[in-house]
C-alpha cells in the first residue's frame, strides 16, 4: 500500500498548483527567497515519464555536475533496458542549473515546463534550489535533487512535490565536528561561504564540535564572489585554532591558495588539521604539488564500487569525482519505481509512493528486481548506490552513508573509512575504507563496537567509532561500505 503524505504537506494541492503561491512564499523559516514566480500551468501525466535535468554545466558548482549527468543518464539506460515504465522509455530533457549569479536556473526550469517534464532531478545547489522550488512543484512537478543539503529546505512548503536523497546538513555537521574531535581537536576555526549550504553546514558543524566538547574559536561567514580572501584566513591564523574547517564551492581554490602564503599549508608544516567538504572536495584543485597533503573530507554517500565507477565512465570517459553520481542514479530510479507503483507519471501521484517504495518492504537494489516485486504486488524497499534511502514525510533521507577522504602528496583524494547511520541522530557504524564493497550499500544492523547506541536524537550524536578516521580498524561483521 502507498504512505499517503502527510495532511501538513498535502494540504490543498490541487488549489496550489493552479493559483499563485504568495502564502507559500512567507512560510517557512528560510531566509532565502525565491526569485521565480510560481508557473501558472499545472502539469498533468500524459502515460510517458519525461524527466528533465537541471545540474550545473557552468558556475561555481559545476564540479558537480557531470557525476550527476553521468549518474542520470547510467539509471535511465539501466530502466530503459527493462522495459521502461508504464511499457514506455523514460525520455530526458537537460539543462543547465548556473549558480545564483545569474537567471540561468530560472530560465531553464521555464523551458522544462513547456517540454512538459513529469520530475526534475536537481538543483545541484541548494540556494538554487531555493530560487524555483516555488516555480517546479507550483506546477504540479516533482523536484527531487542529489545534492542539496540544507537544512532550510527539510520543511520548505512544496506541497509535498520536493524530495532529496542527500541528508541533510545535519548530518554532514555532524560527521565533520566529530572527525576533528577524534583527531584530538580541541579549537576549530570555520570558514563558510555565505549561502543556504555554507551557514547550514557551518552551523551544525560547530554545534557537533561543541556539543562534543570542543570551542569554535572563529567563524567566519564570507562573501564567495570576492577576489582574494587574505583577511579572513589572516583572522582564521591569528585564532590559532587545532582545526579549520573549509566549507564552500570552487572559491575554496582562491582560499587554499591564501593558507599557502600564510604558512597554514601544507599541514605537515603548520601542525593544523583542516577538513573540507562536499562542495569543495575535488581531485582537480590547482594548488601547489603536494600543499593538500593530510586535507581531509566530507562526501555524502557509500564508497562507489569499481563497477559503478566503470560504467559512469560509459557516459562520460574524463570522470575524475564520483560525488553525489550515487544520489542522482538513485533519484531517477526512485522516481521510476514510485511512477510503476502508482501507474502513472503525474508528479503528485509520484511523490505520494516515494516513501513506500523506499523503506518497509523487500529489499531490493535495482530496478529490474525492484519493478518485478512492484508487478508481482509485494512491498519492496530500494536501497541504492548511495547507501540506504528512507524517506520521511519531509521527503529527507532518514538513514545515510557519510565518506571520509585524504588528500595524498599528489594532491588527490583517498577514502578513509565510511560511517551510516541515521541522519538525525542516534548510533552509527562504521568502516575502513579497504572493506569488500557490493553494489548494494546498506546501513549495518548493529553499530561498531566502540559506539555506545543512543536513543537520543541529537546531532551531538557521535557518526563513528571512537578510533581516528585515518585508522585501520576493521569494520563489524554486518556492516558494508
Amino acid at each position: 500500500m502507498a504512505r499517503a503524505i502527510p495532511a501538513a504537506r498535502t494540504l490543498a494541492i490541487v488549489a496550489a498548483v493552479g493559483l499563485s503561491l504568495t502564502a507559500c512564499g512567507s512560510k517557512g523559516s528560510s531566509s532565502a527567497q525565491p526569485s521565480s514566480a510560481p508557473s501558472t500551468v499545472t502539469h498533468t501525466g500524459d502515460g510517458t515519464l519525461k524527466l528533465g535535468t537541471l545540474l550545473p554545466e557552468t558556475g561555481n558548482l559545476q564540479i558537480l555536475g557531470p557525476p550527476q549527468v553521468a549518474g542520470v543518464k547510467l539509471a535511465l539506460k539501466d530502466i530503459n533496458d527493462n522495459g521502461g515504465v508504464l511499457g514506455k522509455p523514460v525520455g530526458l530533457v537537460e539543462s543547465d542549473s548556473g549558480d545564483t549569479k545569474t537567471d540561468i536556473a530560472s530560465q531553464s526550469v521555464n523551458r522544462l515546463l513547456n517540454e512538459n517534464v513529469d520530475a526534475i532531478i536537481g538543483a545541484a545547489s541548494s540556494s538554487v534550489t531555493l530560487t524555483v522550488i516555488d516555480k517546479i512543484t507550483g506546477s504540479g512537478v516533482l523536484q527531487m535533487s542529489g545534492s542539496n543539503t540544507s537544512t532550510k529546505l527539510s520543511d520548505y512548503p512544496d506541497h509535498g512535490l520536493y524530495w532529496r536523497t542527500a541528508p541533510s546538513d545535519i548530518y554532514q555537521g555532524r560527521v565533520v565536528g566529530e572527525t576533528a574531535l577524534d583527531d584530538g581537536a580541541q579549537t576549530l576555526a570555520i570558514l563558510a561561504l555565505q549561502d543556504a549550504y555554507g551557514t547550514s553546514l557551518a552551523d551544525q558543524a560547530e554545534k557537533a564540535f561543541t556539543d562534543g566538547g570542543g570551542k569554535v574559536v572563529k567563524k567566519i561567514i564570507y562573501d564567495p564572489t570576492a577576489s582574494e580572501f587574505s583577511s579572513e584566513v589572516g583572522q582564521i591564523k591569528a585564532a590559532n585554532p587545532d582545526a579549520i574547517a573549509l566549507i564552500g564551492f570552487d572559491e575554496s581554490a582562491k582560499v587554499l591558495d591564501e593558507m599557502i602564503k600564510e604558512g597554514l599549508l601544507p599541514l605537515k608544516s603548520s601542525g593544523k588539521k583542516l577538513y573540507m567538504v562536499d562542495g569543495n572536495m575535488s581531485n582537480t584543485i590547482a594548488v601547489k604539488s603536494g600543499a593538500l597533503e593530510g586535507i581531509k573530507g566530507t562526501i555524502p554517500g557509500s564508497k562507489p564500487t569499481s563497477d559503478f565507477q566503470s560504467r559512469l565512465k560509459q557516459f562520460d570517459p574524463n570522470l575524475k569525482d564520483y560525488s553525489y553520481a550515487g544520489e542522482a542514479y538513485d533519484a531517477v530510479t526512485l522516481i521510476a519505481l514510485a511512477a510503476e507503483e502508482a501507474k502513472s507519471d503525474n508528479g503528485v501521484d509520484i511523490a505520494k509512493h516515494l516513501q513506500d517504495v523506499s523503506s518497509g518492504g523487500t529489499k531490493c537494489n535495482n530496478f529490474k528486481d525492484c519493478d518485478a516485486l512492484i508487478k508481482s504486488g509485494t512491498d519492496l524497499d530500494y536501497d541504492g548506490q548511495s547507501g540506504p534511502i528512507e524517506f520521511d514525510a519531509n521527503g529527507d533521507p532518514t538513514k545515510a552513508s557519510m565518506g571520509i577522504y585524504q588528500f595524498g602528496s599528489d594532491n588527490q583524494y583517498k577514502p578513509l573509512k565510511f560511517v551510516s547511520g541515521n541522519v538525525s541522530g542516534g548510533s552509527t557504524s562504521s568502516s575502513s575504507s579497504s572493506s569488500s564493497s557490493t553494489s548494494s550499500p546498506s546501513p549495518s544492523s548493529s553499530s561498531s563496537p566502540s559506539s555506545s547506541p543512543s536513543s537520543s536524537a541529537s546531532p551531538s550524536s557521535s557518526p563513528s567509532s571512537s578510533s581516528s578516521p585515518s585508522s585501520s580498524a576493521s569494520p563489524s561483521a554486518s556492516s558494508t561500505p
